[in-house]
């Protein structure tokens, strides 16, 4: 028997992010919504009939975290600031504010501003984050203000 697939996999998603600066995702036939990061179904309707679409890479951010911690081998990061962006399409994504002292982020310069996707971080695998789908290292959504 088989089962479902994946119509973007994470390599495919992570290897357009890193070498075309593109954000990947999918959009529902069933139900018109999208889906970023990509999953085995839609995130809105649990329907399997997807098709790969480029996001915009725009909106607004819904939240976020100055993290002093970071994975291991990677200190020298600390501290970045960790958002999660709602994107026009709808679908929340996760990635880094750049551009931005992360020592003096508040919920009034951060929460609910405009950003858009610019040169995207690609960080080496670390000890949790081996395997064939992060060979040549890990993509991170990087986003910056709208001017």
């Amino acid at each position: 028997m088989g089962g479902i697939e994946y119509t973007l996999t994470f390599q495919q998603f992570n290897e357009t992010l890193r070498k075309k600066n593109k954000l990947l995702g999918l959009i529902c036939d069933d139900c018109g919504k999208y889906t970023c990061p990509p999953k085995m179904t839609c995130q809105e309707c649990g329907g399997t009939n997807l098709k790969i679409a480029e996001l915009r890479g725009s909106g607004k951010i819904t939240t976020f975290t100055t993290s002093y911690v970071t994975a291991i081998g990677r200190e020298v990061e600390a501290p970045i600031l960790v958002i999660f962006v709602e994107l026009d399409e709808g679908p929340w994504i996760m990635g880094n504010l750049v551009g931005v002292d992360p020592n003096l982020a508040t919920m009034e310069s951060i929460m609910g501003k405009k950003v858009q996707l610019v040169a995207t971080r690609v960080l080496p695998t670390d000890t949790y984050s081996k395997g064939e789908e992060a060979k040549g290292g890990l993509s991170r959504p990087t986003f910056a203000f709208v001017k």
